[in-house]
């Protein structure tokens, strides 16, 4: 199948406090937790990791699934004294006070939602909304994983073959092949093309490892194995014929005589049928 290879789709990361850009990474920065993802009036917007925004101001006397989240980053920078859980107390604000000196921000045991980016991992600046000097509210950059990754269109008569977690191999531009593993398999159709025949496709995403070379994106082709044969008799697709009494047949070659012979089909791919019905080293003749 053909797939693009790049870093999926980006998110935007947005500024939500007043002030002015006064630093900004370089595209195709990696960033990973507590180090900054941007500058508003000098001050650093540090990355946390988690799959919940801080979306309130985090202090003492606090409970929730954000205080966990803020308290989980905190134990992973290095910072203690304070019990991992859902509630902020005043151990978490010394914690967090020790935090933003170490930041240079101000002192103050309390965090704001605009104070920090949370993402669920290491990110990838795709590019830049923002310039220094503007202001820091709004869009300010976008970011991605930092796992390259293969998207496939993939036809859903095609659907049932493909299954989370199975391997696949990535052709790139250069020839090389790189292994990779299927992550996500859509659940929502897409119609594209036009005319009378337009192609139903899901998105069928693919973690690559083992690149070698920068390419932020490219071309590739993917192979996916969904089966596999081992030990056993075949024949190209193109012997296979249609028997009157049904079924599927080979035409057998004995010299200067052919017959038909009835076969039970098995696998088919890159050409070939897994047949049974017929022995090996049997010649048979492959209509032109």
């Amino acid at each position: 199948m053909n797939g693009t290879l790049g870093y999926g789709d980006p998110v935007t990361v947005t500024g939500r406090t007043q002030g002015t850009i006064t630093w900004l990474p370089a595209e195709g920065a990696v960033i990973t937790r507590g180090h900054g993802v941007y500058s508003v009036d000098a001050d650093r917007r540090p990355l946390l990791y988690g799959d919940l925004p801080l979306y309130r101001t985090l202090q003492d006397g606090a409970h929730g699934k954000d205080v966990e989240l803020l308290e989980r980053n905190l134990a992973k920078l290095g910072y203690t004294g304070f019990d991992v859980d859902d509630t902020y107390t005043w151990a978490t604000a010394d914690a967090v006070e020790r935090w933003q000196e170490d930041l240079g921000h101000d002192v103050t045991g309390r965090v704001r939602p605009g104070d920090v980016v949370v993402a669920a991992g290491p990110i990838r600046v795709a590019g830049l909304k923002k310039a220094l000097g503007d202001s820091a509210t709004g869009p300010v950059l976008t970011a991605t994983g930092t796992t390259r990754q293969v998207r496939v269109d993939l036809d859903v008569a095609d659907e049932h073959l493909v299954r989370r977690g199975m391997k696949a191999g990535v052709e790139l531009p250069d020839g090389a092949t790189v292994n990779g593993k299927v992550t996500s398999v859509g659940k929502v159709a897409t119609q594209t093309g036009t005319g009378n025949d337009p192609a139903t496709t899901i998105e069928v995403t693919i973690a690559v490892s083992g690149l070698k070379k920068p390419y932020d994106a490219a071309p590739v082709d993917v192979t996916l194995v969904s089966e596999r044969r081992a030990d056993v008799l075949a024949v190209p697709v193109g012997a296979l014929v249609a028997l009157a009494e049904g079924g599927y047949g080979v035409q057998v070659v004995e010299g200067a005589a052919t017959r038909y012979a009835a076969v039970t089909t098995g696998l088919f791919a890159d050409g070939q049928v897994e047949v049974t019905g017929v022995a090996e080293g049997t010649t048979v003749a492959v209509p032109a």
